[in-house]
């Protein structure tokens, strides 16, 4: 009997068309379709002409999803997992689908095509030669907060997802913890007919969204400029940390370095950058 074979298949994040050629031939191809929603996933099927058999594997169901799956692998069955939209598992669930599949020794393959995080990267203008994907942070906001602290110092490029409905506020907090000067791309509806991939500074990225409210509307792919050392020239005297150490005993970060900018005549980038080294 053929052994199964199990396909991870990315589907489109909005324009139809991006759904590849080899894609198409999988889900032709396949005894069954694993899908995130089926509901949603077998309009994109139709469209395309595509009648299967389809199973529903979300977050609360994957684990005694994956037994079902592995029962029809042993019968020589070729299935395939697709997501609402983009590629499997990222930032969406299949990762214990996966992980039971290839523990029971069935072949996993991926037939790779759309990521929002890749493609909002390759159009942001930020280094990519190194990135951290974060997805979508914990919606607890103390422990957001902690998160986004961790991640102030680190210097590769931070690529996060967010809601319409939590963007203004993640701005925000984005903000509290990297700072106004902080350059950032904020990416919505990628590939769709209100495409918008808007540039600056985080302070900017807050005035736009705020000025407009259909520009909080869609998925975003939020992307942060990693942490920059200061050049040797532009470090802090003796006197300026002193004075950032006394005001931050009482202060917020922001409101310390606005405060210490303006006595000094520096740029305040330096004095809250010096801030989050000291809460790192």
């Amino acid at each position: 009997m053929p052994q199964g074979e199990l396909y991870i298949v990315a589907t489109p994040i909005g324009n139809l068309q991006d759904i590849t050629l080899r894609a198409l031939d999988v889900l032709k191809e396949v005894d069954c379709i694993a899908a995130e929603d089926t509901r949603h996933s077998r309009k994109l099927l139709s469209h395309f002409g595509i009648d299967k058999p389809m199973l529903s594997v979300h977050e609360h169901n994957e684990v005694q999803r994956a037994k079902e799956v592995i029962v029809q692998l042993s019968e020589g069955k070729k299935l395939a997992l697709i997501s609402d939209a983009g590629t499997p598992l990222i930032s969406d669930p299949g990762y214990q689908l996966v992980k039971e599949v290839r523990a029971a020794g069935y072949v996993v393959s991926p037939i790779p095509g759309v990521c929002a995080a890749i493609a909002g990267l390759s159009v942001s203008g930020l280094p990519t030669d190194r990135f951290r994907f974060e997805g979508f942070l914990p919606q607890k906001l103390g422990v957001r907060r902690e998160r986004l602290r961790l991640l102030s110092q680190q210097t590769s490029t931070l690529v996060f997802y967010e809601a319409p409905h939590r963007i203004v506020s993640f701005c925000t907090q984005l903000i509290e913890s990297f700072g106004e000067e902080r350059e950032a791309v904020f990416a919505r509806e990628l590939t769709k007919n209100f495409e918008t991939v808007h540039h600056g500074h985080l302070s900017e990225q807050l005035a736009w969204l705020e000025g407009d409210a259909n520009q909080q509307r869609g998925e975003f792919v939020v992307m942060i400029e990693g942490f920059k050392q200061p050049e040797a020239g532009e470090l802090l005297d003796v006197e300026a940390i002193q004075l950032m150490d006394l005001l931050l005993q009482d202060l917020p970060p922001n409101r310390a370095a606005q405060i210490a900018a303006k006595i000094f005549g520096k740029k305040k980038k330096l004095f809250y950058d010096y801030a989050l080294s000291k809460k790192a």
